[in-house]
C-alpha cells in the first residue's frame, strides 16, 4: 500500500529564502509580502508534487534556546533579519490557518528540533498505512534527520530549484551516512551557526576521519587507546583533535537536533484537506495574491487526481 506523506515545513528557513530571493512585493497599503508570496509558491508546488496527506509548519521560537544557554556565542555572528522579514511571519501564520495547516513552535527550541520530534512521532501515531515524512527546508542541517521514514526536500537556489535527499543522495554528496552528518559538523564546525568545531580541520579531513573511525566517540576512543589506526594519523591532526576535544563535543551538542521536544502532536489534526477554501481565498485577497488564488483553485479542482510518484527535483 502507498505510504501517506507528511510534509513538514521548516518555515523560518523557507520564508527567509523567499524573502531574499524575491524582489520587494507590497500591497496597496504598503505592506511588504514578498516572503509570504514566495513561501506559498513553494508550498503549492510541493503539494502538487508530493501529494501530502498531512502538513505541518514548524517555526523557530524567538526566545533563546538551550543551545544559547550552553554556549553564549551560538549564532552570535549571524546578523538579525530586518524587521520587514519578521513582520511577515504573522501574515504567513494567518495564511497557514486558512489552509488548516497546524503551526508548531516551542520556547527554548528551534524549528529543526520540532521537525525531528514530529518525524520521530509520526510513524508511531499512525501505524497503517506507513507514513513517509518529507521535510521542506532551505537548510542543509536538516539532512541529519534523514532515515528510512524521512526525506528532505532542500531548496538549492532561492525558491525556484530544489532536490529531494534520501540516504543514497546523502551518501552520494558527502560519502557519509545521514547519521554521520552530525559528527561532520562537530569536526568541521558551522560558521553560519557559529559552531566552532575543531579549528584547523576542514570538511575533507573531517569526512576522511569519519570514513576511517565512523563516529566522533570512536575517533576519540581510539586516540586515547593510541590504537594502530590512531597512530597512522598525521601528527598535526592528532594534536588538533586532542587539544580541542572539549570543543569538538561541545560542537556536537550544539549541532544535534532534539527529538523529544514536549509538544502536543496529534497526527489526525494534521490532515489538511478539510478546510474552508472561501476563507483561504479571502485571506489571499487581503494580501492581493491574485495569481496565487488562481493557482489554489487549479490545484484543488484537480486534488482527486493524485500523482503515482514524485520527482527528485522541480523548478518553476
Amino acid at each position: 500500500m502507498k505510504k501517506k506523506v507528511l510534509l513538514a515545513i521548516d518555515s523560518n528557513s523557507v520564508l527567509h529564502r523567499a524573502f531574499h530571493a524575491l524582489p520587494p512585493l507590497t500591497t496597496k497599503k504598503g505592506e511588504l509580502v514578498n516572503a509570504v508570496y514566495g513561501f506559498l509558491l513553494v508550498l503549492l508546488k510541493a503539494i502538487k508534487d508530493f501529494d501530502p496527506y498531512y502538513i505541518v509548519a514548524c517555526f523557530d521560537h524567538p526566545s533563546p534556546t538551550f543551545r544559547h544557554k550552553k554556549y553564549k556565542h551560538y549564532k552570535a555572528k549571524r546578523p538579525p533579519a530586518p524587521k520587514e522579514f519578521y513582520e511577515q511571519i504573522p501574515k504567513l501564520k494567518k495564511v497557514l490557518e486558512g489552509f488548516n495547516i497546524p503551526v508548531f513552535e516551542k520556547e527554548g527550541f528551534e524549528a529543526d528540533d520540532i521537525l525531528a520530534t514530529i518525524a520521530k512521532l509520526a510513524p508511531r501515531k499512525q501505524i497503517f498505512p506507513e507514513i513517509e515524512t518529507i521535510i521542506l527546508s532551505g537548510d542543509l542541517d536538516s539532512l541529519q534527520l534523514i532515515d528510512r521514514h524521512t526525506k528532505v526536500y532542500f531548496l538549492k537556489k532561492g525558491v525556484k530549484e530544489g532536490g529531494l535527499y534520501d540516504e543514497k543522495e546523502v551518501e552520494k554528496r558527502y560519502n557519509l551516512s545521514p547519521s554521520q552528518l552530525l559528527d561532520l559538523r562537530a569536526l568541521r564546525g558551522d560558521p553560519s551557526d557559529n559552531i566552532p568545531g575543531v579549528t584547523g580541520i576542514g570538511e575533507k579531513t573531517a569526512i576522511k576521519l569519519l570514513k576511517e573511525f565512523e563516529s566522533l566517540e570512536n575517533l576519540y576512543k581510539e586516540l586515547e587507546e593510541n590504537s594502530k589506526k590512531a597512530k597512522s594519523l598525521p601528527q598535526r591532526i592528532k594534536e588538533l583533535l586532542i587539544k580541542q576535544k572539549d570543543q569538538a563535543f561541545l560542537s556536537k551538542h550544539l549541532a544535534k537536533v532534539k527529538k523529544d521536544v514536549p509538544i502536543e502532536f496529534d497526527i489526525k489534526k494534521c490532515e489538511w484537506r478539510n478546510f474552508d477554501q472561501q476563507k483561504l481565498i479571502k485571506i489571499l485577497k487581503s494580501l492581493e495574491f491574485k495569481s496565487l488564488i488562481k493557482k489554489v483553485k487549479e490545484l484543488f479542482s484537480s486534488q482527486n487526481q493524485k500523482p503515482s510518484s514524485y520527482n527528485l527535483s522541480f523548478s518553476f
